[in-house]
């Protein structure tokens, strides 16, 4: 395994477990996938729809395999989670990173704050932009997480952990759609935790700030500038997030269920 270790590293900690990481094929997904294989996961299957992505990062990790995946789509998620299941017999942890933003209302956002008016996105937003923030990030969260379940409930033992945002709280001027889609996932994967611990798996939820992502290498400079606050720390790096879900997923945050961990740098408190 040619992982190289980073400072938050505990070798061992996932010694022999086998995992699946959504959205693996870059930015906090391929962190944690990273992170799962150094510290000693037996295997790690990297779930994304840029399978190529996932690929790459596949080839990073001796435990690692790839799998094309699109997290909207329930019967793929299903036949994916089967498959690991039918190859390894058991699932262990599950890191749902998996999401999109809308970057048509991020430019809508940025060319108001230009033009110093408000932003008009509400009555501009049309159904399949709606329907794509929910599909993916809501929906999927749901196909994902009633996957995981169905894996681990008979074992009686499992971790899952799902990216939220803080967007989800401070719900940004000219972006219903996507904190809409993000509360959800809070309140979804809340609900499926206090359901399932009875059944020895815990559900918890780190919700980031800005980070280092391809998401927000997309986002339109002024917006950046907008997080550029000295007074909090700066954009996290995926790294930093992995370490959050990891511990999440870990065994010293076996009291956590349904947690909401916000990660957002100090931006803001809840």
């Amino acid at each position: 395994m040619n992982v190289e270790m980073n400072r938050d590293t505990q070798p061992g900690r996932f010694a022999g477990r086998v995992a699946m990481v959504t959205g693996a094929g870059s930015g906090m997904g391929a962190a944690v996938a990273r992170q799962l294989a150094a510290e000693g996961a037996r295997a790690v299957i990297l779930a994304d729809l840029n399978g190529e992505g996932a690929e790459a990062v596949a080839e990073e990790l001796g435990a690692g395999r790839a799998v094309q995946l699109d997290v909207a789509a329930a019967a793929a998620v299903d036949a994916v989670a089967d498959d690991v299941l039918r190859e390894h017999g058991r699932l262990d942890v599950l890191v749902h990173a998996a999401g999109v933003d809308d970057p048509e209302a991020k430019q809508r956002i940025a060319n108001a704050l230009v033009e110093g008016r408000p932003p008009e996105v509400t009555d501009r937003l049309d159904d399949a932009a709606w329907q794509r923030v929910m599909r993916v990030n809501l929906d999927g969260t749901f196909h994902v997480l009633r996957a995981a379940v169905r894996a681990m409930r008979p074992v009686g033992a499992g971790a899952i952990v799902v990216v939220g945002s803080s967007s989800a709280f401070d719900t940004p001027v000219g972006y219903p759609h996507y904190a809409a889609s993000k509360a959800g996932v809070h309140a979804l994967s809340q609900a499926v935790a206090k359901e399932v611990i009875a059944s020895g798996i815990r559900v918890n939820v780190v919700a980031p700030g800005p980070t280092e992502t391809g998401m927000a290498a997309r986002t339109p400079e002024v917006l950046r500038t907008g997080f550029a606050d000295p007074r909090v720390r700066p954009y996290a790096t995926p790294e930093e997030i992995a370490d959050i879900a990891l511990f999440l997923a870990s065994d010293a945050a076996a009291n956590l269920v349904g947690a909401v961990l916000l990660a957002n740098g100090g931006r803001f408190t809840v």
